[in-house]
């Protein structure tokens, strides 16, 4: 028999927080979602009543999060899951960001998820168990020229989640990192940002980011659905999953790169072994 439980997730307007919302609701659970505006739940809201609880959040506002996860476990006795995804891209050579940009995606997509997991955390373990499921990305364990300042922000939360996981299994809290490819969301050419073009690196690689995004032809493989229900599955496994990866794009990539830098590192043993003092000394 299927359990039923009460899901806090962030950004379920668009996306895979819309996507895991809608399938959430229909089968039986109870969603917390947070949106910039709450107009833009008002069909699934008018549906689903007070199964749909509902909060405006900025994620760069420490203060608004921790109030929000606090006033969403106070109403709802217990949350079971608690997935952080909310998030954007901002795209471009690194040069090319303003420092208001780079302030604000490193503020969104890597501080707010950590302050997200971070106010949870003690609701969590006061009720001896929860999940905490945090939206990565293939940008989070392999790069591309162009997302320098995005694969910041996803390696960073990558460490963070992998850390914390070790830090609270003994709370019985699992925690599980998800990699999706490209997916057919608003992600890449509605949600994405650019910065300020700089016309020498035309020659560059990081380019090719610049010229995706502002071409949108290209099609993601992944399908939204399928991600959204495998990441919702997640939740009755155990032990948690420490990650899933989502997308042939996502599969391949990873494997290719992260094979390439286990080769350098094996590579490289013998001079990482010459730097330690000798044997009993």
């Amino acid at each position: 028999m299927m359990q039923q439980r009460t899901w806090f997730i962030t950004g379920v307007n668009s996306g895979f927080g819309r996507q895991m919302t809608e399938q959430l609701l229909a089968r039986g659970d109870c969603v917390a979602g947070t949106v910039r505006a709450l107009s833009t739940m008002n069909d699934l809201k008018a549906r689903y009543g007070d199964r749909l609880w509902l909060a405006e959040l900025d994620l760069t506002d420490t203060y608004s999060i921790r109030h929000v996860i606090d006033k969403a476990f106070d109403e709802l006795s217990k949350i079971d899951v608690v997935v952080s995804n909310a998030g954007y891209g901002l795209f471009g050579a690194a040069e090319e960001m303003t420092d208001e940009q780079v302030l604000h995606q490193i503020s969104t997509n890597l501080i707010g998820s950590i302050q997200v997991v971070r106010a949870a955390l003690p609701y969590l373990r006061h009720q001896q168990g929860g999940r905490i499921i945090q939206l990565s990305s293939v940008g989070g364990q392999a790069v591309f020229p162009g997302g320098s300042l995005y694969h910041a922000t996803k390696w960073g939360i990558e460490g963070f989640i992998d850390a914390v996981g070790l830090e609270v299994a003994a709370f019985n809290i699992g925690c599980t990192l998800i990699e999706p490819g490209g997916a057919r969301t608003d992600f890449r050419y509605r949600s994405s940002q650019l910065g300020p073009k700089i016309d020498a690196y035309d020659a560059s690689p990081a380019s090719m980011a610049r010229r995706m995004i502002e071409g949108g032809i290209i099609i993601p493989p992944g399908d939204p659905a399928k991600m959204a229900s495998i990441i919702i599955d997640s939740a009755d496994q155990h032990p948690a999953p420490t990650r899933i990866a989502l997308g042939s794009d996502a599969y391949n990539v990873m494997h290719k790169q992260l094979s390439s830098r286990l080769a350098a590192l094996e590579e490289q043993k013998d001079l990482a072994f010459s730097t330690d003092y000798p044997a009993n000394s």
